[in-house]
């Protein structure tokens, strides 16, 4: 697997510090997708989302994908058959995202939606350019932005690669809950008090999130599971949509405690596990229905 290093850090912190210091209350709703499959009925709610914003079309962005031309197709004829024939792909190059002229393609979008495939090749891409600003700007607006697998862990501030600092065997991944074992870099930062992670009970990834949790233990761990997705709503409430399950961890009680090799131990953590219908509160870490 690959290392990866963290993404102009410093450069992020101005970038952040500026871009975001208005987004305190953004009137716009994130819609995280776990992976796996997509019920009409969920994508038409994303479709249902976007129409409230200006002229409700919706820009794809398929950067994450080995083949982002075949994606951004499949998308859009997707999003035709629930009635937004007036779909776009946006699939541009560093150099492209980084002219201010080229994120004008977002200034009537209702919805934006990020496919899977490598979180990383967004990030490397958007991450401090003009377009990741305006990106930011149509979400404290109103507009929606959802995405599916790698397109669920760049909303976060703090984004899992799927990467780990030892080179493990394929099938070995991620076996231990270890303090520095976990690599990420910056996300596109949507959601600022959660690590996102995806396909979670599916692929069995607890421990790679719990180890984050433990090094990050003011923000929480939430892990959607394929099938399913979650809608952040202004209020930073967020409805848990779809078929499975949201895993949510909230480290705001425990005692955190690392051996000689690394190994982690925790006690006092919350756990819940959410249901289609639940919601949560992610200001007061509270589920506010069953």
């Amino acid at each position: 697997m690959r290392n990866r290093k963290p993404v102009l850090p410093a450069l992020l912190l101005g970038f952040f510090g500026l871009v975001l210091s208005a987004a305190a209350a953004p009137k716009g709703r994130l819609f995280i997708i776990g992976g796996g499959e997509r019920s009409e009925s969920m994508m038409r709610k994303f479709v249902e989302l976007a129409a409230l914003v200006k002229s409700g079309r919706i820009v794809v962005i398929p950067l994450s994908g080995d083949s982002p031309d075949e994606s951004g197709a499949s998308m859009v004829a997707e999003f035709g058959k629930l009635g937004r024939t007036d779909t776009v792909v946006f699939n541009p190059t560093r150099e492209q995202a980084s002219k201010p002229e080229n994120a004008l393609i977002l200034d009537e979008a209702g919805g934006v939606y990020f496919t899977g495939g490598d979180q990383a090749r967004v990030t490397k891409v958007l991450l401090a350019t003009p377009v990741h600003k305006k990106l930011i700007e149509i979400y404290e607006n109103g507009a929606v932005i959802g995405g599916t697998s790698a397109g669920a862990a760049i909303m976060s501030e703090i984004m899992i690669t799927g990467d780990e600092k030892r080179p493990p065997e394929a099938g070995h991944e991620f076996e231990t809950l270890e303090a520095g074992q976990v690599l990420t870099t910056p996300g596109l930062g949507f959601i600022k008090t959660t690590i996102i992670d995806q396909h979670f009970a599916t692929r069995k990834r607890h421990n790679r999130l719990i180890s984050l949790i433990a090094e990050n233990p003011s923000l929480l761990g939430v892990g959607i599971d394929e099938d399913t997705a979650i809608i952040v709503n202004p209020d930073k409430t967020f409805d848990v949509i779809g078929d499975k399950d949201v895993i949510v961890y909230d480290p705001s009680q425990t005692k955190v405690s690392v051996s000689p090799g690394k190994i982690i131990g925790l006690t006092g953590m919350i756990m819940h596990v959410l249901l289609p219908g639940a919601r949560f509160d992610l200001k007061t870490r509270k589920v506010l229905t069953p």
